[in-house]
């Protein structure tokens, strides 16, 4: 038993690395030593580049520097590093430095193609011959036809196993079967042994092949508004179909986010391409821009008509802000 409550804990097969300031870093933070040296530097200061521009928030900056710190040791030493789950924007900023780096293989893998939580494995090219095994799929299947049960009650579950959030990729539900959970293969046992209920549900849990996965693309619906300004909570307000006062509240308490990261000032603005979330209300994305001879603003919006995988980052089933009142 001690054995599986440790397996519990925390677990990231990369190397100890020294505590990093936690202000912005620039590419003086590395010494460049031969052309992996040079190539980091480069990376890093598309990073920096990215950041200064206000284009990548600054939690996302320091992960894929973390991130590249691990990439330098792997070449250093012909070795391969795995990161825990990640989200897009980082996989995404992550990827696009690695690609920089000379020496330097880079896979993300969520268990299936269209996966959006992701774990990255570098290493150096000789040591990569083949993807990593670093993801795992379990099926947690029950009676739940009259005890339906959100994605926020299976993520609760695993969380209440002492598992942090990071170790579990993308969890898909299947209506009154369960869900499939991608998760850390090391935490497959500990997990099988200890998940015995879903909210009221009595539960199995088995391990999957990852080839059984069942995926089906989410749907959505597209509409568009008109607003003086693009600014977060007009068009969110819009897109959700809440006041704007019900908004700004949600913001003050966390309940926003904008490509995945918290938003508090109403005030930001928005672009095409932009994904926002609400806790307990889904997800839209900003799709194309249109200005008016007046100067206001034509957004296209698009919402995804089935719950968010993985985007709330507590066990609930509706918005913090709207229980409040």
């Amino acid at each position: 038993m001690a054995a599986a409550v440790a397996l519990a804990r925390p677990l990231r097969r990369v190397p100890h690395l020294p505590p990093r300031s936690r202000s912005v870093p620039t590419p003086l933070h590395f010494f460049a030593r031969g052309r992996c040296g040079v190539a980091l530097a480069v990376a890093a200061a598309a990073v920096g580049d990215s950041s200064a521009k206000g284009s990548v928030h600054r939690h996302v900056i320091e992960e894929v520097m973390d991130i590249l710190d691990m990439a330098q040791m792997a070449s250093q030493r012909r070795d391969v590093f795995h990161t825990s789950f990640l989200t897009p924007p980082i996989i995404k900023e992550a990827m696009l430095a690695i690609k920089k780096l000379a020496d330097i293989k880079a896979v993300a893998q969520g268990g299936y193609p269209q996966a959006e939580r992701c774990r990255i494995s570098v290493g150096h090219p000789d040591s990569m011959r083949s993807n990593p095994d670093v993801v795992a799929a379990l099926s947690i299947s029950g009676n739940f036809r009259l005890e339906p049960c959100s994605h926020g009650d299976f993520l609760g579950a695993i969380l209440g196993a002492g598992i942090t959030r990071e170790k579990v990729g993308d969890i898909l539900l299947q209506g009154e079967r369960g869900a499939q959970v991608l998760v850390d293969p090391e935490l497959v046992d500990y997990l099988t042994f200890t998940l015995e209920k879903v909210g009221k549900v009595g539960i199995s849990c088995t391990q999957i092949p990852l080839l059984a996965i069942e995926y089906e693309p989410p749907r959505t619906k597209s509409s568009k508004t008109v607003e003086s300004s693009l600014r977060v909570d007009a068009v969110a307000s819009a897109g959700f179909k809440i006041s704007r006062t019900k908004l700004g509240s949600m913001m003050s308490y966390g309940d926003v986010r904008v490509n995945w990261s918290v938003v508090t000032k109403s005030g930001a603005t928005l672009k095409a391409g932009d994904v926002v979330s609400v806790s307990g209300l889904g997800r839209l994305k900003i799709g194309e821009i249109v200005t008016t001879k007046r100067g206001k603003y034509v957004v296209q919006l698009i919402q995804y008509l089935i719950e968010v995988l993985y985007e709330l980052p507590t066990p609930v089933k509706a918005c913090s802000a709207l229980r409040r009142e």
